[in-house]
């Protein structure tokens, strides 16, 4: 019963996703694809996805314990202030403090963390703003 409910959900954000994404305007000057193209591929495997968990549900699914809900609750959080302080920290720190926090929690070591969070941090930096050439949110320090 759980993984029909579930699916409902998931095509339920499905279509409201589609909606919003047929809702971006396009101005004149865009690509060939436009910037309705990945919303909408995004919408549509979420509601393939859904559609089957719906139809073809698990027998008898097995729920996380309670720590494990706490832990997904806590990277949900965190990735809601990623998105709220990103404008205001700026890409390059609220990206090493998102990574570093989820890479500790998927079982990464102090340290090992932190150098995963900067070298993920600066890594993409690196290739979307300075190679590619994108705009990202810059923090008080300019970058």
């Amino acid at each position: 019963m759980s993984d029909r409910i579930f699916g409902v959900v998931g095509i339920l954000l499905a279509v409201s996703f589609a909606f919003a994404a047929l809702a971006i305007e396009e101005s004149f000057l865009s690509d060939a694809v436009g910037p309705k193209a990945f919303p909408l591929i995004v919408a549509a495997v979420l509601g393939i996805s859904s559609l089957v968990i719906a139809l073809k549900p698990d027998a008898a699914p097995e729920w996380p314990s309670l720590d494990r809900l706490v832990e997904i609750g806590a990277a949900a959080v965190v990735m809601v202030l990623y998105a709220e302080l990103l404008p205001v920290i700026g890409f390059v720190i609220a990206t090493a403090l998102a990574a570093t926090y989820l890479t500790w929690r998927l079982g990464s070591g102090p340290i090992a963390s932190v150098v995963t969070g900067l070298g993920t941090s600066v890594g993409i930096y690196v290739v979307f703003h300075l190679v590619l050439g994108l705009s990202l949110a810059r923090g008080p320090l300019g970058f």
